[in-house]
C-alpha cells in the first residue's frame, strides 16, 4: 500500500525519563576524524580537491574521559553539540550497527552531533561527512548545489574508508546499515536509500511558479547561494556537465537497509516514481511549523508517495528545532535560530527516541 502511516509524536513522560536515565548511565563516546577521497569532490569543492572529511562517533572505553563538545569560538560558543571522548580507544562489545549521517545545506558534521553522539551512545558507530563544498568550514560552491544527488557518494565513500580503517573497521557490522540526514541530509539519506534525484533545473523551475517557499526564498539563499549567473557558469565546465548528466542514475547504496529523516528537503529535486518505487523502510520527522522547509511541498510529498512511510509529526516545531542546543551567545548571534515555541531538548529527545526505535526495529538481522 502506497503512502504513510502517520503518527503525531507525543512523547509520554515515561518515555523521556527513560531516555534521561538512559543517558546517565551510559558508557561513553568517542569521537575520531578521518579523511578520504571522493571522486566527485574535486568537482564541487572550491579548490577542487578530493578530499572528503568525516567524523565517527561510537561507543568508547569505560574509562574514557568525555568534554564538552561545541559550535563557535572556545570562550563564547554558538552551540552545544554534546560529550565526547576524543579518539578513545573502541569499546569492545563485538560488532556495531552501522549509522551514516548527513548533515544539512551549509553545516558540517558536528552541527547533527547531537543525534550521533545519541546514537552512538545507543551503541551505534555513526559515520557523519562534511559535504565537499557545502558545509561549515570550506567556501560554499554552485557545484555542490548542482550536483546534490554526489552527497549519497560521500556517504558511500565515507563508509568504505571506514570498513578499511585499522581502527574503526574490525568493529561495524556491515550487514546492519541504516542512513539519517536533517533536511538537505533528508534528501541525502532517501537517496541513498533508493530514491532518484532530477536535474537541479527542475527545482529551480519550481522556485520560479512558486518564489515564497521556504526552500526557494531569501532564508534558505543565505544558507545556500547560488545564482542563474552562477549555474550558467558552473555548467559552461565540460566535467561538471558529466557530471549532471548522471542526474538520474541510481546513487543508492545497497548497504543502506533503513531511512530516518528529519525536515526532509528539497523532496522537488526527487523523482515521485522513484519514491514511490522504495521498498526499504523510510520515517520521515518534521515540524508541523516548519517555515524553512515547509512540510507541504517537502515531508508531506515523500511520506505520501513512499509505500509504508511512517510520518513523524511535531506540533509547533520549526526546521531550526533540530540544530544543535542553542547557548546564550547562540541565541544573541541567531534569534531567529533559536526562537523555540516547543523546548528544543524535547524536540531532540523525540527525534532520538523515534531513531532509536525504528533502528533497533529494521536494522534488528542482517537482511
Amino acid at each position: 500500500m502506497h503512502g504513510s502511516i502517520e503518527v503525531r509524536y507525543l512523547f509520554g513522560a515515561a518515555l523521556l525519563v527513560l531516555l534521561s536515565l538512559q543517558r546517565a548511565h551510559a558508557d561513553p563516546v568517542g569521537e575520531t576524524h578521518r579523511v578520504t577521497t571522493e571522486k566527485t569532490a574535486a568537482l564541487r569543492d572550491a579548490e577542487h580537491r578530493d578530499q572528503l572529511r568525516f567524523t565517527v562517533w561510537y561507543p568508547a572505553a569505560k574509562d574514557a574521559v568525555e568534554q564538552p563538545l561545541v559550535v563557535g569560538p572556545p570562550h563564547k560558543p554558538l552551540f552545544e553539540v554534546g560529550a565526547v571522548a576524543f579518539d578513545a580507544p573502541f569499546a569492545d562489545g563485538g560488532l556495531r550497527r552501522i549509522l551514516l549521517l548527513a548533515p544539512g545545506g551549509g553545516a558540517s558534521a558536528r552541527m547533527v552531533g547531537w543525534f550521533g553522539i545519541a546514537m552512538a551512545r545507543a551503541g551505534y558507530v555513526v559515520i557523519a561527512v562534511d559535504h565537499p563544498g557545502d558545509n561549515g568550514d570550506d567556501v560554499k560552491t554552485t557545484a555542490a548545489m548542482l550536483l546534490a544527488w554526489d552527497r549519497a557518494e560521500d556517504l558511500r565513500s565515507a563508509l568504505a574508508a571506514a570498513e578499511n580503517d585499522p581502527v574503526i573497521g574490525p568493529h561495524l557490522d556491515r550487514a546492519r546499515v541504516g542512513a539519517a540526514g536533517l533536511s538537505w541530509g533528508g534528501y541525502t539519506a532517501l537517496v541513498a536509500a533508493g530514491a532518484r534525484s532530477f536535474d537541479f533545473d527542475r527545482f529551480v523551475a519550481f522556485c520560479t511558479e512558486n518564489p515564497d517557499d521556504g526552500t526557494c526564498h531569501q532564508r534558505a539563499r543565505d544558507r545556500t547561494p547560488t545564482t542563474l549567473a552562477d549555474q550558467s557558469k558552473t555548467r559552461a565546465s565540460p566535467d561538471i556537465a558529466a557530471e549532471l548528466a548522471r542526474a538520474g542514475e541510481s546513487h543508492a547504496l545497497s548497504e543502506v537497509q533503513a531511512a530516518f529523516v528529519m525536515a526532509p528537503g528539497p523532496i522537488q529535486l526527487l523523482d515521485p516514481a522513484s519514491l514511490a518505487a522504495m521498498r526499504k523502510p523510510v520515517s520521515i520527522m518534521l515540524g508541523d511549523d516548519d517555515i524553512d522547509v515547509p512540510p507541504a511541498t517537502n515531508g508531506l510529498i515523500a511520506a505520501k508517495a513512499i509505500p509504508g512511510a511512517t510520518l513523524l509529526r511535531l506540533p509547533g516545531v520549526g526546521h531550526t528545532d533540530f540544530l544543535p542546543d542553542c547557548t546564550d551567545a547562540g541565541r544573541a548571534t541567531f534569534p531567529q535560530w533559536c526562537t523555540f515555541k516547543v523546548p528544543q531538548a524535547d524536540t531532540h529527545r523525540q527525534a532520538i527516541a523515534a531513531a532509536q526505535e525504528f533502528f533497533a526495529r529494521t536494522l534488528a538481522k542482517a537482511p
